[in-house]
């Protein structure tokens, strides 16, 4: 796994997705280019909606490509907590 960061899970090696780290010139430089498109899809009537499901099949596509099933599955099973936490909330409401 050529230089990509790694664990063992159920005693085999796979590789691990990396965090987004919203500090770094390429996070952030790749975060401007997706809602870039964003904009673009939502301008030309794709629906919200659409286009976050849209983008989170691109992602765990990609990402199974590049890290295996597993890692990917090890990552979406964290994503509950850290949704329910606020993570990835923008505009806060009530529920």
């Amino acid at each position: 796994m050529s230089g990509r960061p790694s664990s063992s899970i159920g005693g085999s090696t796979v590789a691990t997705p990396i965090e987004f780290d919203t500090q770094s010139e390429e996070s952030l430089q790749a975060l401007r280019l997706i809602l870039a498109a964003w904009d673009e899809g939502e301008e030309t009537g794709v629906t919200p909606q659409m286009m976050a499901y849209a983008a989170l099949f691109t992602a765990l596509s990609d990402l199974i490509d590049i890290y295996g099933e597993d890692a990917v599955a090890a990552l979406a099973r964290g994503l509950e907590k850290r949704v329910r936490m606020g993570e990835f909330t923008m505009v806060y409401t009530r529920q």
